[in-house]
């Protein structure tokens, strides 16, 4: 039997770091180990989640206290593999308006390659 323990933030799952946040940036890294695919290299749903995250961040930096953010549309196309170390993505607002927050999200590796870029739509309602 196993004891029932506190979940765990998925962010925090998968080691997501978030090195700098503003409103109008946001920078976070993402190991490579442990998150795999079978195959050894990263795996994409990892770099959607490190993508999701960062322009949450940024969304609810925008939006301010008092608002609840949803990402509602990601679009991911993945370039290249990232098979050790870490990957950084920067996300950068496309639209930031009262209701809808767009970011686009560059995921690169160690050595400043383009791994993945996505685009990250949230929706920003007052509580």
């Amino acid at each position: 039997m196993t004891a029932d323990l506190p979940p765990v933030p998925i962010h925090e799952r998968l080691g997501i770091s978030v090195v700098n946040a503003t409103a109008n940036e946001v920078i976070g890294t993402l190991p490579v180990a442990g998150n795999e695919q079978p195959f050894g290299s990263l795996h994409g749903g990892a770099s959607v989640v490190l993508a999701e995250s960062l322009a949450s961040i940024g969304s609810a930096l925008h939006a301010g206290p008092g608002h609840s953010v949803v990402g509602i549309e990601v679009n991911a196309t993945h370039h290249r593999a990232a098979r050790s170390g870490e990957v950084t993505g920067r996300a950068l607002p496309l639209h930031l308006g009262r209701r809808i927050a767009t970011w686009q999200v560059e995921i690169r590796d160690e050595e400043e390659k383009l791994t993945c870029t996505a685009r990250v739509t949230c929706l920003l309602t007052p509580l």
